[in-house]
């Protein structure tokens, strides 16, 4: 296989095309991912408000307060 045909592959083609897509979307999603972690890592001390919430998080504190 020689790059021109890979090239005609990924930008000729509609598979090609969602392949390029695919892989971008991944990408992206691992690097937000990273990026939090590091984010969170940095703010680690920073006390909550009533405003913020967590992706990663249980809502344990909510479910505790609709129980009761």
């Amino acid at each position: 296989m020689d790059f021109m045909e890979i090239y005609n592959f990924l930008f000729n083609t509609m598979p090609g095309i969602g392949c390029l897509i695919g892989a971008g979307l991944v990408i992206s999603f691992i690097a937000a991912i990273i990026l939090e972690r590091k984010t969170r890592k940095t703010f680690k001390h920073r006390e909550k408000g009533p405003d913020d919430w967590s992706l990663f998080d249980d809502d344990d504190e909510e479910e505790e307060g609709e129980g009761k």
